[in-house]
């Protein structure tokens, strides 16, 4: 099993945290899908957003798996440091370091992936939260600022010399984004560098890719990020695959129904009526993208302004679903293939 710091985890699949996705209910039922570690949404450092209603929302960890892993995100050692030192105290069990988002609006506080640029920034950043407290500290990182300047060897490195407990790599220079192929030589070269776990990132949607990217690499485990939008089930899926071989099925189309109602409900309830409502909105979207009538459903969904409207409507379709497996004898435990992200 993997082991970070005192924490040996379940199985080898991580949920990537991801900025307005990875709240408290989407980690809870991926967590109880099968993740085997989940990362919450990233906090900045600055003090002065402490409590502000996003923060306190990305800070809660009541009834979550652990360990509680918590990101954060900033470019000055010592306010990252104050803020390791917060969250922990705060509940956090691992602190996280966000070198990887490559967002115009991150990267212009020379914050997320822009560091990589500097590798004493990084070092100092790395050594200061790393000696502010006494949890596994881990790290995101990208393959390099760019394909002209690939440092990811060079980072991980530093980051096994600081103390880092863990390392997430994503397969693309921040200049890429999420353009073009994962590069999974990189990893592979992080891995061979290193002795710390190292998660393979990028592109992996499916079991068997997951499989095939820990063949390539070597990486210790995979990170799922934006594959799970719409499939809580998918970190799961792989982490079964990865220890056993087989696969298990899709939920069926009527538990996948049930599963959206569920996470809408758990929506509503911690963000309250106005943000719940809005917030659902995307992640239904995710649910249904690769149904027939998508469209014309999400248009529907988009256009309901309250709690009740929206429960009402997810109802009223599991019923018709399960109307119509009854109309046509449709078995309701037929597997579902599997959705490409």
């Amino acid at each position: 099993m993997l082991q970070i710091g005192p924490y040996q985890l379940p199985n080898r699949v991580a949920l990537a945290p991801m900025a307005g996705v990875t709240d408290l209910p989407f980690r809870r039922l991926c967590a109880r899908m099968g993740a085997g570690l989940v990362v919450a949404e990233m906090i900045s450092s600055n003090a002065s957003l402490r409590d502000s209603r996003k923060t306190r929302l990305r800070s809660r960890h009541d009834d979550e798996i652990q360990p509680r892993s918590v990101q954060i995100a900033g470019s000055d050692p010592q306010t990252m440091a104050e803020a390791a030192a917060y969250n922990v105290a705060q509940g956090a069990q691992i602190i996280d370091i966000n070198m990887g988002c490559p967002a115009k609006k991150v990267c212009r506080r020379a914050a997320g992936s822009a560091l990589l640029a500097d590798e004493q920034l990084v070092a100092d950043i790395l050594g200061a939260v790393v000696q502010a407290v006494d949890v596994p500290v881990t790290l995101k990182i990208r393959t390099g600022s760019s394909p002209d300047a690939r440092n990811g060897v060079a980072i991980a490195g530093i980051a096994q010399d600081a103390g880092i407990a863990a390392l997430a790599v994503h397969g693309r220079t921040r200049a890429c984004a999420f353009r073009g192929e994962a590069e999974y030589d990189t990893i592979a070269a992080i891995v061979d560098a290193t002795t710390i776990p190292v998660f393979a990132n990028g592109d992996i949607d499916s079991p068997a890719s997951a499989a095939r990217v820990i063949a390539h690499t070597g990486a210790a485990g995979v990170m799922i990020g934006r594959a799970a939008q719409g499939r809580p089930w998918l970190c799961g899926q792989i982490a079964a695959h990865l220890a056993t071989g087989i696969t298990p099925a899709e939920p069926t189309p009527l538990e996948q129904l049930n599963i959206m109602l569920g996470h809408v409900a758990a929506l509503h309830d911690f963000y309250g009526d106005f943000m719940g409502v809005r917030i659902a909105r995307k992640h239904v979207g995710w649910y249904l993208q690769h149904s027939a009538d998508y469209l014309p459903r999400r248009r529907a969904f988009n256009r309901l302004e309250s709690t009740t409207e929206q429960l009402q409507f997810l109802g009223q379709l599991t019923l018709e679903h399960r109307h119509q497996n009854t109309a046509k004898n449709y078995p309701t435990t037929h597997p579902h293939k599997e959705i490409a992200a």
